[in-house]
């Protein structure tokens, strides 16, 4: 087999939404690029918590609003408009205190001409979101609406009722496999067969979907063993990352800034030298 240094690095990525921008970043990075989609976004169509929420939203019961993703915030309102009108819903929400985690459901609320009265620092993982919370006052006998993006963030709810805060959760949309699944499983045998250098994971919600096909198909513990063996693995920032370590992966490359550019552009530099003295595959 060829060294890393005779031929382009190969990449996977698991990317789904961006698959496009994601394979034209790799390639433009000198890298030959697998994507195998990992995941489809499921609207909730019908979502009582989301009306539930508006209602309580409209009474003046919810002190204050998290936006965890921009994604979330645009589904938000698309399902509240099925019921209600924006400029009341956007009237109700400018009587709370409005918190955003990061750049994305920040430039959401900016088209919607929304007030921010706080924005999470980065690296804008549930910890921020918490110590910021905390910086408003006290959270005993608070009502906390929180934009849910996938997944509960329970490590949040459960630091926010520690202090007697109560936790609305907003559920707006969630995770599924997407309908083809040949594209993940030919990646997951890729990887066990030494096909690839640098695997890139850019949501932590993208390894539980691997490690599910992986299981269905008897693979979870070789795909596991093979990925920490012989590839680099990058996370584009510490929530990934921490899901990945939590279920036995190695995390080689966090970029600087948590944006697929800035992942790709570092861990295709850093992929080279932290390649030199791995395991090469059995063949």
């Amino acid at each position: 087999m060829p060294s890393p240094n005779e031929r382009p690095l190969r990449v996977c990525s698991f990317e789904s939404r961006r698959a496009s921008e994601m394979k034209s970043l790799i390639e433009r990075n000198g890298a030959t690029a697998t994507i195998a989609p990992s995941m489809r976004e499921i609207p909730l169509d019908d979502n009582p918590a989301v009306f539930k929420f508006v209602e309580e939203l409209v009474a003046g019961r919810i002190d204050i609003v998290v936006f965890m993703t921009g994604v979330g915030a645009t589904a938000l309102l698309a399902a509240v408009e099925t019921r209600y009108s924006r400029e009341d819903f956007l009237a109700a929400l400018a009587r709370t205190v409005v918190v955003v985690r990061g750049p994305k459901p920040t430039a959401v609320l900016r088209g919607w001409d929304v007030r921010i009265d706080h924005r999470a620092p980065e690296p804008n993982t549930w910890r921020e979101v918490y110590q910021l919370l905390e910086s408003t006052g006290p959270l005993a006998g608070r009502r906390i609406a929180i934009q849910e993006y996938g997944q509960p963030s329970v490590e949040l709810y459960k630091a926010i009722e520690s202090r007697q805060g109560t936790v609305v959760p907003v559920p707006v949309y969630q995770w599924a496999l997407p309908h083809d699944l040949a594209p993940l499983r030919s990646a997951i045998q890729g990887t066990i067969a030494g096909d690839f250098d640098l695997i890139l994971f850019t949501s932590a919600q993208q390894l539980n979907h691997v490690l599910a096909v992986a299981d269905e198909d008897g693979l979870r513990e070789k795909w596991l063993e093979a990925a920490n063996r012989i590839c680099v693995i990058a996370s584009i920032g510490p929530t990934a990352s921490e899901n990945l370590r939590s279920q036995g992966v190695r995390v080689d490359v966090e970029p600087t800034r948590s944006t697929m550019g800035a992942l790709v552009k570092e861990a295709v530099a850093a992929a080279g030298p932290l390649l030199a003295g791995r395991a090469e595959p059995t063949r």
